[in-house]
């Protein structure tokens, strides 16, 4: 497998941040953001470098780590699992929510934890590679800020406990919010925007893997079913959005690859905290697309002459 390529910086395009900061500020979230041209290095930076909790999102490193050991002979992706009724990662989707045994291969369990952010098929396929193989991955690619601490499960237990007899509805009170650890980088996964743009680039460029893993890794993160956060931004029917949502109390995140049908390709991550704690929040989703979709525009825009 090669190195990611290194690319200059490029600064933003004048006005960008500005109008990402105003989008982010008017759905009521602070939010953070990193763009880049995937072909040519241009990047729009709106608090790139600053971590943030990747929930979620940390099943795309779980993905590249798992690839990285197939092509290296260490397991084979067909290989069949025995996932047992109890004691699985629970979760509102796929084998979290399902009642009984089931038995899949590891590039189908890969694809009910990215398609549908299945927690039980993340911590099964994280058994199987662990922590340390996932964070070996991301170093190689350059990903200095990029740290897996724990399983699925355990960031899930962790709310729990914090969330004390009341359960979820403890999740409506700004000091439980407050007190959390999971929402705390320094105390879970976490990465940050530009990290994770350098590691979709990478599997774009058939840099994180073989081409043939990095086409099945592409694949698999084309077949997320969620469209109301960084798909919102592009409802048009020939531009292509390949993503990986993450979602905690106040937390939405997305990070993804958008396909114009001219080639360009622009990998973008945007990861928001919402000042209000309700689980329901369009405007905090659609924003996700909204600040995706001023990037890119602004990358596609020439620059003025003389510039």
């Amino acid at each position: 497998m090669t190195e990611q390529t290194s690319h200059p910086r490029t600064p933003p395009p004048p006005g960008a941040g500005a109008r990402i900061a105003a989008a982010f500020t008017g759905a009521g979230v602070t939010g953070w953001l990193h763009a880049r041209d995937i072909d040519t290095g241009a990047e729009v930076d709106a608090g790139a470098d600053r971590p943030a909790v990747t929930a979620s999102v940390h099943k795309l490193c779980v993905l590249v780590a798992l690839h990285e050991a197939a092509a290296a002979g260490r397991l084979d992706l067909t290989e069949q699992t025995e996932i047992p009724a109890g004691g699985r990662t629970p979760g509102p989707t796929g084998l979290g929510a399902m009642l009984d045994g089931a038995r899949l291969s590891l590039r189908d369990a890969a694809f009910l934890m990215m398609s549908v952010s299945d927690n039980a098929a993340a911590d099964v396929l994280l058994e199987r590679v662990g922590l340390d193989a996932v964070n070996a991955t991301t170093r190689r690619l350059g990903m200095p800020r990029t740290e897996a601490v724990e399983t699925f499960g355990s960031f899930l237990g962790s709310l729990r406990k914090d969330a004390g007899p009341a359960g979820p509805r403890a999740f409506a009170d700004p000091r439980v919010i407050a007190g959390l650890r999971a929402l705390d980088p320094a105390r879970t996964n976490r990465s940050t925007p530009r990290d994770m743009t350098a590691l979709l680039a990478a599997v774009w460029r058939d840099e994180a893997g073989t081409p043939d893993h990095c086409a099945a890794m592409r694949r698999i993160l084309g077949l997320q079913v969620w469209p109301h956060r960084l798909a919102s931004g592009f409802p048009f029917d020939d531009v292509q959005v390949a993503g990986k949502t993450g979602s905690a109390p106040t937390l939405r995140n997305e990070v993804g690859v958008v396909a114009y049908p001219d080639g360009g390709r622009y990998a973008v991550a945007v990861f928001t905290r919402a000042a209000s704690p309700a689980a329901t929040l369009p405007a905090a989703d659609a924003v996700i697309g909204t600040a995706a979709r001023l990037a890119v525009e602004a990358l596609r825009t020439p620059p003025p002459p003389g510039a």
